[in-house]
């Protein structure tokens, strides 16, 4: 028989799946939450870089944003927790001025607040106060500074319930509306690293009553996603077994929960965000998503055992319930992102929004995870050989590599349909996305694997990654690229600079200067580099030794910079002058600056130009 596909060389395949359709591809979705017979959920387009809010219920599904409209919190600059249900409808916050709205179901927005020094994120509907409970941010010239608020829906007056802690997250009312639970840290913390549980109570006069903290009073211990049981019981995520495992309250006394089969992994990500919801309790146990090995599970523990659910998908984000439904934003290999709803009784799932297949099995890369050894330690990966239903190699070529490195960097990449990642695949690249040491779903040993420690244990096992897949025969590493954005792009910029690996490489918005973005990043990372790295004073020598712009003479192969001009974390003025320097050695580089964009490409001619540039560039090196 003969073979019907055309032999091209590896990173020149044609290929339908256009930069246009991957950048549409990137439609995803925020938060849910159950309500009013159905659920409710904020979906992000591309085409108009704008998140709507949707409803679905039986038989109905319809967007509740009017033209123009777009859901976005800004605390702390990556926000969340952007809208609620309420009795009468929903409250959410707007992107373009970070207000609080009320809308009705059937109704228009009517602005609940109106102060331009102040943000808001994380809302809650208090039904017993009549009031939006949020985590508010003031800007003003003494600093900025968080607490939590309470704001009445009948006329937006505001009460402040909680102050003095340099972070709020997470606030939540038990069902009775008698207490009020949440998550507070200072400087230098970050959530994921230690963190207190804390409490107040309502007395019959509705006022609350002295803060109590819970948990994380040493220190040492990250909480997240405090909620109250109907019973009562406050459960919380808590790493103080080492994975971010649930915990209960019984008779004053903080545990992890013993009567229900809990694994030890982590059943969160890093709290980047907030409004996260990856876990719920139930009346008969726990609503559950957790990592195993890097893929997202979602089951229902009770004291009989576990029962797995939507089996088919391999990340869950946010998760919801009512009488006859879990609810999940979910993901999988084959599918872009969808909202699903899955039948208590049966476990029978139904795709509610979302979870197109945009390519056929033959054109389809899945995901294979590595583990393999780095350091004194081991790192894991996710591997995407190249696939395209017309094409094949010619005789005993290797694919070229694309390294990807997440952000963060205590975040991760996932087991799912990435339209970038099959973009290179079906061009006859190879793709790694990799988990180095620092990222989160692994456990907290793994997490800390990072500290003092970036720019040196990331750069180590990108580069034992590129020798393990080498060694396998699975690529060709004289032709393996490196690229990153955000704390991915300051991984590969060491990397360029201080390994001899890399044929080329990326930086989208990504840090070249640690010192200069510590003088200019916002509160909420406002430490993290000494965590990072170490302290600017004692450790000088360190950042010295570490900032890709002091050794751009080292660069010796051609670089690739994006970067937005309204960027509030990475300034142009950084990015800039990196590219500045490298050309000084008369290496290749190429600069595109996208003037309205922030921290994170949002428009879709944006993310399409991104990835045709990019693929661009690397193929010239080819």
């Amino acid at each position: 028989m003969s073979d019907a596909k055309t032999a091209h060389r590896y990173g020149f395949w044609p290929s339908r799946w256009s930069a246009e359709s991957a950048a549409a591809a990137s439609r995803d979705f925020a938060e849910l939450h159950a309500g009013h017979g159905g659920v409710l959920w904020i979906e992000f387009d591309p085409a108009d870089a704008r998140s709507t809010l949707w409803f679905h219920r039986t038989g109905e599904r319809r967007c509740l944003s009017p033209a123009g409209v777009s859901l976005r919190s800004r605390v702390y600059e990556y926000g969340g927790g952007a809208f609620c249900v309420t009795t009468e409808g929903v409250a959410f916050v707007g992107e373009a001025d970070q207000q609080i709205y009320r809308q009705a179901l059937d109704g228009e927005p009517e602005a609940l607040t109106d102060c331009a020094t102040r943000r808001y994120g994380d809302l809650q509907h208090d039904v017993f106060g009549d009031a939006i409970l949020a985590v508010e941010e003031e800007h003003d010239e003494a600093g900025v500074l968080h607490r939590i608020v309470a704001l009445a829906l009948r006329d937006g007056a505001r009460e402040v319930l909680v102050e003095g802690a340099d972070f709020y997250a997470a606030p939540a009312l038990s069902d009775d509306g008698h207490r009020l639970t949440w998550i507070e840290w200072n400087r230098p913390e970050q959530p994921w690293t230690a963190t207190r549980l804390c409490v107040a109570e309502r007395d019959a006069n509705g006022r609350w009553s002295a803060p109590r903290c819970l948990a994380g009073v040493q220190g040492g211990i990250s909480l997240q996603q405090p909620r109250f049981a109907a019973d009562g019981r406050l459960c919380c995520l808590s790493d103080a077994g080492g994975w971010w495992q649930p915990w209960v309250e019984r008779g004053g006394q903080w545990q992890a929960v013993e009567d229900l089969p809990v694994a030890r992994a982590d059943h969160a990500a890093a709290p980047w965000q907030l409004g996260a919801c990856s876990y719920l309790p139930l009346a008969s146990g726990l609503l559950l998503s957790r990592f195993e090995q890097g893929f997202g599970v979602l089951l229902e523990a009770t004291a009989g055992g576990e029962r797995r659910l939507a089996e088919d998908f391999s990340r869950f984000r946010q998760v919801a319930a009512d009488d006859e439904h879990f609810y999940a934003i979910a993901a999988s290999a084959e599918r872009s992102s969808a909202i699903l709803a899955i039948e208590r009784a049966s476990g029978a799932v139904s795709v509610l929004a979302g979870g197109s297949v945009a390519l056929g099995e033959s054109d389809l890369s899945r995901p294979q995870a590595l583990r393999f050894s780095s350091g004194d330690g081991e790192a894991h990966a996710f591997f995407y050989p190249p696939r395209n239903a017309d094409c094949r190699i010619a005789d005993d070529e290797k694919p070229p590599l694309v390294v990807f490195l997440h952000g963060g960097p205590t975040s991760a990449c996932y087991p799912v349909f990435d339209p970038r990642i099959q973009f290179w695949t079906q061009r006859g690249f190879a793709v790694a996305d990799l988990n180095y040491r620092g990222s989160s779903g692994f456990g907290r040993d793994y997490r800390n694997g990072l500290r003092e420690r970036w720019g040196v244990s990331d750069v180590e096992d990108a580069c034992s990654l590129l020798e393990h897949l080498a060694r396998c025969g699975l690529v060709d590493a004289r032709r393996a690229f490196i690229r990153g954005g955000s704390a991915g792009g300051y991984t590969a910029l060491c990397a360029l600079a201080f390994a001899d690996a890399f044929r080329g490489g990326a930086s989208l918005y990504g840090v070249s200067d640690p010192l200069a973005l510590g003088r200019v990043t916002h509160k909420f990372e406002a430490d993290y580099l000494e965590w990072l790295i170490g302290d600017p004073q004692r450790d000088a020598e360190r950042y010295a030794a570490r900032t890709p712009l002091r050794h751009a003479s080292r660069i010796g192969v051609p670089v690739i910079f994006f970067q937005g001009g309204r960027d509030a974390v990475v300034l142009p003025e950084q990015t800039e002058a990196m590219v500045e320097a490298v050309r000084g050695n008369g290496i290749a580089v190429e600069y595109h600056l996208y003037p309205e964009e922030r921290h994170g490409f949002r428009q879709a001619a944006h993310l399409a130009e991104v990835l045709e540039c990019e693929w661009r560039f690397y193929q010239a090196l080819l």
